[in-house]
């Protein structure tokens, strides 16, 4: 028997179990073999539980979790976990020398395998395989792919929180020759993203060509490698030049896709000295496990049973939030594969007025998910579109199709944060501070399931200067039997004192500023925030940072409470795309000492659950909370109480009905009204003709430029309605509840703040 270069215990994870599980490994660099067994004295009597092939394998670490790392070889990921760094450290070593030893070079494939890159990339290469075997279908395939795609996205987007933690530390550091090092540290991480975006792009771009290709599916891995015009298709390879990203000759022959690559390669530089290759496929002895399920673990298992059939009919609506602005100088032109108009056959007729003039509201009344579009019909035009952006770019300087928009504005959406009227102006009934800080929250954290009305991420429409969205809603149990005497110097004078009115502007363009208002004059509560959305795209997401604070105003009791707003995020905006929100947020009271702290918690790498929120609201001073929440929220979240240990419903939002918000018809509306504004585009959304929607948006955006100009050539400025801006970076609404009311001797002191 061979004697065993390392051997000694891991823990390895397992999905049978859906967790670690305590393993005897044993190493043997001979045979370029890692088996593992269920514990030492099943090692002694030779009772193998598993092992893994270390030739052509791919290695990686996780910088965040000392003991963690990787294997991933014959198509699968084997994830271990050491004791310790130090302890890691010496298995990764002699993996490394291991792998390195066994590595093959042939005359055919002088394809150097891609291993460990210590200190420069945080977690796993993947190895992505096309391939046609006896029991893995087509399907499998590509939902292995789109796992493993997410994968990347989600070490991406860390890599890139990374290089950026990074720059803001080289700022502060005043020693030039430190500063001028980890300057050169920070050009290498942004090199090493550049690559990684690129080489997933180029994956995406792959598999686009691959789904076309489904009749006649090729065997073996895709490497992207130079092809000379001769070079034959099978079995050719050329050496690759260091330094440089290559492509497949499918893809440089490809008239639709090579042009976009060719755009992409132009934006992103590679790692010097790093090639980004997927090596051709080699067949080796696989790897084995007692269970074939013990294997299959997918760190971001995004459940798209559902979104990866035969057919392939996926979402083509694909971004969160806003800040993501539909015109730009830059446009989408001469883009092949673009879907003019959509050929569905079953469109049902449009909704039609007495008169016979097209119904606006019933389009706009209408919330039936239209998620129909395939995304197929638009790969090129995604293909394209990625290739204008760089990793962390601002988007708004990116124009975005018609198609993947929501009909609705966005300052629309935020009127939707208030669905649950009733929770809002329940605040001011709550007699106790404490009580008014726990319904606070209870309304802050039940606000975000009404401003998303479908599961698929699909944009807003970006507001343009100066347009304005105003509704109102009648309050469940209270509206029927309070004060209905008019609101004259309210928001809207047509709404009366025991409804909740909300008005909203968008007071800047160039940063993306929508201001919002809400109150409701019998329960003297009121609500002012603005936001300044800043988009970035992050590979295979786009992040929305939602910069700014609300404030609720508790007239009786002369309290305010101060929160802010999470981020949003459009996961798998190439295949099947969906939403989450993450990041932390603050309530506070300054008058009473209450505060909460909420985290909206994005999707972890390893398993986990989507939408997951939690929170911890706090008494004046105390450092342990009072009330400890968890759940989901689009779904159901409890509540512990410290002192009692009692666990109960916090809030249900599936069960909590929404209140329908009341819209002045659209043929009613000044000519600035989100509705009004944005009725053509919606109407051509809505019908399915994408033409209409785009020259609609056109117009828009044209009038919007040409108002611009004017200003310029004026020399004039832009005067908000409705909001002043008090401060830099901070709007108020001008005629707020409280400096109307007749006993507010406190206001001045509210609104200096």
């Amino acid at each position: 028997m061979t004697r065993p270069s390392l051997e000694g215990p891991l823990t390895k994870w397992t999905n049978v179990m859906k967790g670690w599980q305590h393993r005897w490994f044993v190493l043997d660099e001979n045979s370029g073999l890692l088996s593992y067994y269920t514990s030492r004295e099943k090692m002694m009597r030779g009772v193998r539980r598993g092992c893994v092939r270390l030739k052509g394998a791919i290695l990686g670490i996780d910088n965040e979790e000392d003991g963690n790392f990787t294997i991933t070889t014959d198509s699968k990921t084997f994830h271990f976990q050491a004791r310790n760094l130090a302890e890691r450290e010496v298995w990764v070593r002699a993996l490394e020398d291991t792998i390195l030893r066994h590595a093959v070079f042939t005359h055919e494939h002088q394809v150097q395998p891609i291993v460990f890159l210590r200190k420069h990339m945080p977690h796993q290469l993947l190895k992505v395989h096309f391939e046609e075997e006896e029991d893995c279908s087509y399907e499998t395939n590509m939902k292995k792919f789109d796992n493993r795609i997410s994968q990347a996205d989600v070490l991406l987007q860390m890599l890139i929180e990374q290089t950026q933690s990074l720059d803001s530390q080289i700022d502060g550091i005043e020693d030039e020759s430190l500063k001028s090092q980890l300057g050169k540290l920070s050009h290498n991480y942004n090199l090493l993203v550049g690559g990684v975006k690129l080489a997933i792009v180029l994956l995406q771009i792959l598999k686009l060509q691959h789904q076309h290709q489904q009749q006649q599916p090729r065997r073996g891995s895709r490497e992207l490698l130079p092809s000379d015009d001769n070079t034959s298709e099978t079995q050719s390879y050329t050496e690759p030049t260091p330094g440089t990203i290559e492509l497949g000759s499918d893809c440089l022959n490809n008239p639709i896709l090579m042009p976009a690559v060719i755009e992409s390669l132009s934006h992103v530089a590679s790692p010097e000295g790093m090639t980004l290759i997927v090596p051709p496929e080699i067949v080796p002895e696989t790897s084995y496990s007692s269970s074939d399920d013990d294997e299959d673990f997918f760190d971001a298992d995004d459940d798209l049973n559902s979104s990866v059939t035969a057919n392939r009919t996926t979402s083509a609506n694909f971004i969160v939030g806003n800040g993501v602005k539909e015109s730009s100088s830059t446009q989408l032109t001469n883009v092949p594969g673009t879907s003019k108009k959509s050929s569905s056959s079953g469109a049902s007729s449009p909704p039609v007025r007495i008169d016979g003039s097209l119904d606006y509201d019933a389009l706009y009344e209408d919330d039936e998910d239209q998620s129909d579009i395939s995304m197929e019909n638009h790969g090129s035009m995604i293909t394209h579109l990625l290739s204008q952006v760089k990793i962390g770019m601002d988007l708004t300087k990116v124009v975005l199709p018609t198609f993947i928009l929501e009909t609705r504005s966005l300052l629309e959406m935020y009127a939707d944060y208030f669905a649950h009227p009733d929770m809002f102006v329940s605040i001011a009934d709550k007699k106790t501070p404490k009580d008014r800080m726990v319904q606070v929250v209870k309304w802050y954290m039940s606000a975000y399931h009404a401003g998303r009305k479908s599961t698929v991420a699909k944009k807003p429409y970006n507001p343009i200067l100066g347009e304005i969205f105003q509704c109102y809603w009648n309050i469940p149990g209270f509206t029927e039997t309070a004060d209905s005497t008019p609101v004259d110097d309210g928001p809207m004078p047509w709404c009366t004192r025991g409804q909740l009115a909300f008005i909203a502007e968008q007071v800047s363009h160039h940063p993306p500023i929508s201001a919002f208002y809400a109150e409701c004059v019998a329960k003297k509560i009121c609500f002012e925030a603005f936001v300044y959305t800043k988009s970035k795209f992050l590979g295979l997401s786009v992040g929305v940072h939602n910069i700014g604070h609300g404030t609720v105003h508790v007239l009786d009791f002369k309290e305010d409470y101060v929160l802010t707003f999470p981020s949003g995020y459009g996961r798998s905006i190439l295949t099947t795309p969906w939403i989450e929100l993450g990041g932390t947020v603050t309530i506070s009271c300054k008058k009473s000492g209450y505060n909460a702290n909420i985290e909206f918690h994005t999707k972890p790498f390893y398993g986990g659950k989507k939408h997951r929120i939690t929170g911890e609201i706090y008494g004046p001073s105390e450092k342990k909370p009072f009330i400890t929440i968890s759940g989901e929220w689009n779904g159901v979240m409890e509540s512990k109480n410290a002192e009692t240990g009692r666990v109960e419903v916090f809030v249900d939002v599936l069960k909590t009905p929404v209140t329908k918000k009341i819209v002045q018809s659209v043929f009613e509306q000044k000519e600035n009204e989100s509705r009004n504004l944005w009725k053509d585009v919606t109407a051509g959304l809505r019908l399915n003709d994408i033409d209409k929607a785009t020259m609609a948006k056109t117009m828009l955006e044209q009038k919007q430029r040409d108002e611009a100009k004017k200003r310029r050539d004026t020399g004039t400025s832009w005067e908000t309605k409705l909001f002043y801006e008090k401060s830099e970076g901070d709007w108020r609404y001008k005629t707020p509840l409280s400096s109307r009311q007749e006993d507010s001797s406190y206001i001045t002191s509210v609104r200096e703040q």
